[in-house]
């Protein structure tokens, strides 16, 4: 068996001579700059401060204040004695 490859290892090496040089491998470069992921992303439409995730915090509506007949609508809030009732009703 030892005898066959040692047959068979010289006719491998004269291919590989018959090719000429030996492979070469080169490392492509990553496109990022940072390790942010965000980096990659093309920029989404409105740009400047719009696209700063740290900014679109301060985007809001502002509180919700309700209208004055939704809050004459509103039941007043019940008492601990009928929550109590309620709760124990409940856990039957």
């Amino acid at each position: 068996m030892s005898s066959l490859l040692n047959k068979l290892k010289p006719s491998s090496h004269k291919e590989d001579e018959q090719h000429g040089e030996e492979q070469t491998f080169r490392t492509q470069p990553h496109p990022a700059k940072t390790n942010d992921p965000r980096d990659l992303e093309p920029p989404q439409l409105g740009g400047g401060l719009n696209s700063n995730p740290e900014v679109q915090a301060f985007h809001t509506p502002g509180p919700y204040i309700p209208s004055s007949d939704l809050m004459n609508n509103v039941e007043p809030p019940k008492s601990r004695q009928e929550l109590e009732a309620r709760s124990q009703e409940l856990n039957k």
